[in-house]
Protein backbone atom coordinates (compact mmCIF):
# COMPACT_ATOMS: atom_id res chain seq x y z
CA UNK A 1 0.00 0.00 0.00
CA UNK A 2 1.08 3.55 -0.89
CA UNK A 3 1.59 5.55 2.68
CA UNK A 4 1.32 8.51 0.14
CA UNK A 5 -2.56 7.32 0.07
CA UNK A 6 -3.31 8.84 3.33
CA UNK A 7 -2.04 12.10 4.84
CA UNK A 8 -1.41 10.19 7.87
CA UNK A 9 0.96 7.70 6.25
CA UNK A 10 2.56 10.98 4.08
CA UNK A 11 3.24 12.18 7.41
CA UNK A 12 4.90 9.19 9.17
CA UNK A 13 6.96 8.27 6.05
CA UNK A 14 8.46 12.07 5.78
CA UNK A 15 9.45 11.38 9.59
CA UNK A 16 11.00 8.43 8.84
CA UNK A 17 12.99 10.28 5.63
CA UNK A 18 13.94 12.50 8.23
CA UNK A 19 15.40 10.25 10.65
CA UNK A 20 17.64 8.47 8.34
CA UNK A 21 18.92 12.11 7.11
CA UNK A 22 19.63 12.79 10.68
CA UNK A 23 21.09 9.71 11.55
CA UNK A 24 23.44 10.03 8.75
CA UNK A 25 24.17 13.75 9.76
CA UNK A 26 25.47 11.89 13.69
CA UNK A 27 27.41 9.78 12.24
CA UNK A 28 29.34 12.63 9.98
CA UNK A 29 29.49 15.05 13.38
CA UNK A 30 26.33 17.22 12.43
CA UNK A 31 24.57 16.73 15.77
CA UNK A 32 23.33 19.57 17.95
CA UNK A 33 21.39 18.80 20.91
CA UNK A 34 18.37 21.78 19.76
CA UNK A 35 18.33 20.39 16.26
CA UNK A 36 15.52 18.41 17.15
CA UNK A 37 13.28 20.89 19.10
CA UNK A 38 13.71 23.44 16.67
CA UNK A 39 13.41 21.29 13.71
CA UNK A 40 9.50 20.29 15.61
CA UNK A 41 9.31 24.65 15.80
CA UNK A 42 9.85 24.71 12.25
CA UNK A 43 7.67 22.30 11.26
CA UNK A 44 4.44 23.69 13.61
CA UNK A 45 5.52 27.14 12.80
CA UNK A 46 4.98 26.21 9.06
CA UNK A 47 2.00 24.75 9.68
CA UNK A 48 0.71 27.20 11.82
CA UNK A 49 1.62 30.46 9.13
CA UNK A 50 0.59 28.51 6.88
CA UNK A 51 -3.05 28.04 7.87
CA UNK A 52 -2.67 31.48 8.81
CA UNK A 53 -2.34 32.70 5.26
CA UNK A 54 -4.48 30.43 4.30
CA UNK A 55 -7.47 31.66 6.10
CA UNK A 56 -6.25 35.01 4.91
CA UNK A 57 -5.41 35.11 1.02
CA UNK A 58 -7.54 32.05 0.51
CA UNK A 59 -10.61 30.86 2.59
CA UNK A 60 -11.76 34.35 3.52
CA UNK A 61 -11.86 36.54 -0.09
CA UNK A 62 -13.26 33.18 -1.47
CA UNK A 63 -16.31 33.27 1.07
CA UNK A 64 -16.67 36.52 0.17
CA UNK A 65 -16.93 35.52 -3.53
CA UNK A 66 -18.82 32.64 -2.81
CA UNK A 67 -21.07 34.86 -0.85
CA UNK A 68 -21.51 37.93 -3.33
CA UNK A 69 -22.55 34.62 -6.19
CA UNK A 70 -26.11 34.96 -6.12
CA UNK A 71 -27.16 31.54 -7.64
CA UNK A 72 -23.71 29.90 -7.05
CA UNK A 73 -22.63 27.11 -4.37
CA UNK A 74 -22.61 29.63 -1.39
CA UNK A 75 -19.80 28.78 0.92
CA UNK A 76 -21.91 26.53 3.73
CA UNK A 77 -19.19 23.70 3.01
CA UNK A 78 -16.25 25.09 3.60
CA UNK A 79 -17.69 26.72 7.22
CA UNK A 80 -19.02 23.62 7.93
CA UNK A 81 -16.41 20.77 7.08
CA UNK A 82 -13.12 22.54 6.04
CA UNK A 83 -12.76 25.82 8.43
CA UNK A 84 -13.30 23.74 11.78
CA UNK A 85 -10.95 21.02 10.94
CA UNK A 86 -8.63 24.02 9.38
CA UNK A 87 -8.97 25.89 13.24
CA UNK A 88 -7.88 22.43 14.74
CA UNK A 89 -4.64 22.36 13.18
CA UNK A 90 -4.64 26.44 13.71
CA UNK A 91 -4.95 26.75 16.85
CA UNK A 92 -2.80 23.44 17.85
CA UNK A 93 -0.35 24.33 15.65
CA UNK A 94 0.34 28.07 17.17
CA UNK A 95 0.45 26.58 20.74
CA UNK A 96 3.18 23.57 19.69
CA UNK A 97 5.24 26.58 17.45
CA UNK A 98 5.27 28.71 20.99
CA UNK A 99 6.06 25.66 23.17
CA UNK A 100 8.89 24.65 21.18
CA UNK A 101 10.43 28.03 20.94
CA UNK A 102 9.97 28.35 24.78
CA UNK A 103 11.64 25.16 25.20
CA UNK A 104 14.91 26.03 22.42
CA UNK A 105 15.64 29.23 24.49
CA UNK A 106 15.20 27.64 27.56
CA UNK A 107 17.50 24.51 27.11
CA UNK A 108 19.34 27.27 25.59
CA UNK A 109 19.47 29.49 28.61
CA UNK A 110 17.97 32.41 26.59
CA UNK A 111 14.23 32.54 28.03
CA UNK A 112 14.87 35.31 30.43
CA UNK A 113 16.93 37.28 27.62
CA UNK A 114 14.48 36.92 24.81
CA UNK A 115 11.97 37.87 26.87
CA UNK A 116 13.64 41.15 28.63
CA UNK A 117 15.04 41.89 24.67
CA UNK A 118 18.55 41.34 25.27
CA UNK A 119 18.69 42.65 28.56
CA UNK A 120 19.27 39.70 31.02
CA UNK A 121 22.83 40.42 31.77
CA UNK A 122 25.39 37.76 32.65
CA UNK A 123 26.57 35.82 30.08
CA UNK A 124 23.62 36.13 27.52
CA UNK A 125 24.15 38.04 24.22
CA UNK A 126 21.92 41.05 24.35
CA UNK A 127 21.90 41.13 20.23
CA UNK A 128 20.66 37.41 19.98
CA UNK A 129 18.50 38.22 23.02
CA UNK A 130 17.01 41.68 21.40
CA UNK A 131 16.83 39.44 18.06
CA UNK A 132 15.38 36.54 19.17
CA UNK A 133 13.09 38.52 21.91
CA UNK A 134 10.82 40.39 19.38
CA UNK A 135 10.31 37.58 17.19
CA UNK A 136 8.76 35.66 20.95
CA UNK A 137 7.17 38.92 21.76
CA UNK A 138 5.35 39.21 18.49
CA UNK A 139 4.62 34.86 18.68
CA UNK A 140 3.58 35.59 22.11
CA UNK A 141 0.86 37.86 20.79
CA UNK A 142 -0.07 36.24 18.29
CA UNK A 143 -0.50 32.95 20.48
CA UNK A 144 -3.35 35.52 22.56
CA UNK A 145 -4.94 36.41 19.40
CA UNK A 146 -5.34 32.89 18.20
CA UNK A 147 -6.65 31.68 21.43
CA UNK A 148 -8.79 34.19 23.36
CA UNK A 149 -9.56 36.45 20.38
CA UNK A 150 -9.94 33.80 17.07
CA UNK A 151 -10.89 30.80 18.29
CA UNK A 152 -13.68 31.96 20.61
CA UNK A 153 -15.16 34.30 17.96
CA UNK A 154 -15.53 31.73 15.46
CA UNK A 155 -17.13 29.12 17.09
CA UNK A 156 -19.69 31.24 17.13
CA UNK A 157 -19.70 32.30 13.73
CA UNK A 158 -19.51 28.82 12.57
CA UNK A 159 -22.29 27.21 15.01
CA UNK A 160 -20.05 25.14 17.36
CA UNK A 161 -21.53 27.44 20.11
CA UNK A 162 -24.84 29.16 20.72
CA UNK A 163 -25.05 33.12 19.49
CA UNK A 164 -27.28 35.92 18.89
CA UNK A 165 -26.97 37.22 15.26
CA UNK A 166 -25.49 40.55 17.07
CA UNK A 167 -22.98 38.10 18.63
CA UNK A 168 -22.04 36.64 15.72
CA UNK A 169 -21.69 39.73 13.91
CA UNK A 170 -19.00 41.19 16.58
CA UNK A 171 -17.55 37.88 16.22
CA UNK A 172 -16.92 37.69 12.84
CA UNK A 173 -15.02 41.35 13.06
CA UNK A 174 -13.02 40.43 16.33
CA UNK A 175 -12.20 37.02 14.55
CA UNK A 176 -11.28 38.94 11.25
CA UNK A 177 -9.16 41.65 12.75
CA UNK A 178 -7.31 39.54 14.86
CA UNK A 179 -6.09 37.07 12.08
CA UNK A 180 -5.32 40.59 9.92
CA UNK A 181 -3.32 41.33 13.13
CA UNK A 182 -1.45 38.10 12.74
CA UNK A 183 -0.85 38.09 9.55
CA UNK A 184 0.64 41.60 9.71
CA UNK A 185 2.85 40.76 12.95
CA UNK A 186 3.87 37.30 11.21
CA UNK A 187 6.22 39.53 8.74
CA UNK A 188 8.52 41.07 11.35
CA UNK A 189 8.12 38.12 13.84
CA UNK A 190 9.65 35.49 11.11
CA UNK A 191 12.12 38.25 9.97
CA UNK A 192 13.59 38.12 13.80
CA UNK A 193 13.09 34.46 14.41
CA UNK A 194 15.19 33.72 10.76
CA UNK A 195 17.47 36.58 11.76
CA UNK A 196 18.27 35.48 15.32
CA UNK A 197 19.98 32.58 12.94
CA UNK A 198 20.88 34.05 10.27
CA UNK A 199 23.41 37.69 11.29
CA UNK A 200 20.15 38.99 12.83
CA UNK A 201 17.92 41.49 11.23
CA UNK A 202 19.40 42.26 7.97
Amino acid sequence: MNPLNSIWGTIITGFVVAAVIAIAAVQVGMADSGAIIIWIHSMVGVAWIGLLYYFNFVQVPGLAEAAADEGGPGGAAISKYIAPRALLWFRWAALATWVTGAIFLMERGELVNAFMLGGAGGNSDPVYGLTIGVGAWLGTIMLFNVWILIWPNQKKVLGIVEASAAEIGKGKRIAFLASRTNTMLSVPMLMSMVGAHHGFFL
